[in-house]
């Protein structure tokens, strides 16, 4: 209850922030201490709370790269981001995050830039009603949301450890995940169930994929520890934001739910806020393998904590990645 109040009422925790925080606010405090010609890549950028982490970002000075599977929406976010910052560099490369090959391709396309890779945001992701699958076979969901960016991940770790240890600028990877990964119960969380469910349901598919981003921030923080990287990995939750994923819940209930609940919902730039708070504060310097929430380190669920269970999926992962990128089934 309490935690409730001071979500409504918008009371700023240890950082400063809280619920009613902006990433304008959050972005424009940091900006002195941000140092100059950081490069970002920011999947999910052509709409909603990416689109606004790309604006805002790329207002403070950040070169922004967008992976897009529609590259007309990211032109028009391009557009507009240039429109109000007119010195803005603003990169579009062509993903589907779904599809492991097309996210090989782009980490190619990235990668022969030749740019540094300071911050990677992995804020994409699909709610699907329907069980459907990728090219890869996957279920969309868990190949969209968890999968590719775990790939997408994996693939330029080497940049951003590269680009620290040249630098001096401690790396930052942020995987978008979501409150509603606590829905996901020990006993209903199978790998093989993740990819090929027998009873789909599309809300517990979302949740588990946002689970996994939890589990894959556990396990990448502990192996770059281990390797002594200047790279951190952290998870967070945006809070309750009408997006496109939100307006795929149709229907008369929804909607009215939406109109009764409206206050509970946070505007597109503070749902943003929490993002832009661990990819460029100074308070957040060195921390890793954390979740927060509302601009504030925060409690997830005790399966998301589950260091076993991390290490386990990170495993079954790599099996599976190997097996479909160079063990193709005919």
């Amino acid at each position: 209850m309490k935690e409730t109040l001071r979500y409504l009422a918008g009371i700023a925790g240890p950082s400063g922030y809280g619920s009613k925080s902006t990433a304008e606010q959050v972005s424009q405090d940091c900006c002195s201490s941000v140092p100059s010609h950081l490069t970002a890549i920011i999947t999910g950028a052509t709409s909603g709370i990416g689109a606004e982490t790309a604006r805002v970002l790329a207002k403070r000075g950040v070169r922004i790269v967008i992976p897009a599977r529609d590259l007309g929406k990211a032109a028009e976010v391009k557009d507009e981001i240039q429109r109000e910052s007119p010195k803005a560099e603003v990169i579009i490369l062509e993903i589907d995050l779904s599809s492991l090959a097309s996210v090989n391709r782009f980490c190619s396309e990235f990668l022969a830039l030749r740019l540094p890779l300071n911050i990677l945001i992995n804020n994409g992701g699909v709610f699907s009603q329907a069980l459907e699958y990728s090219e890869d076979k996957i279920e969309m969901t868990f190949a969209t949301n968890y999968l590719g960016h775990h790939f997408l991940t994996e693939t330029l770790l080497d940049k951003m450890v590269e680009t620290a240890a040249q630098t001096g600028i401690r790396g930052r990877i942020i995987n978008v995940s979501s409150v509603i990964h606590s829905w996901v119960k020990r006993d209903g969380f199978c790998f093989n169930q993740l990819l090929n469910p027998k009873n789909y349901n599309g809300t517990r598919a979302y949740a588990q994929s946002k689970l996994a981003n939890i589990l894959h921030v556990k396990e990448l923080a502990r192996h770059l520890k281990a390797r002594n990287a200047r790279v951190s990995v952290n998870a967070v939750h945006p809070g309750i934001v009408k997006t496109g994923i939100i307006r795929a819940h149709k229907g008369f209930i929804t909607d009215s739910v939406f109109f009764i609940a409206s206050k509970l919902l946070k505007s597109t730039s503070q749902g943003a806020s929490t993002t832009c708070y661990v990819a460029l504060s100074p308070e957040v310097e060195g921390v890793s393998g954390k979740y927060f929430a509302d601009c504030n380190e925060s409690d997830c669920s005790n399966l998301a904590n589950d260091e076993s269970e991390a290490r386990k999926l990170w495993k079954q992962t790599r099996l599976l990645i190997h097996r479909l990128l160079y063990q193709p089934t005919a």
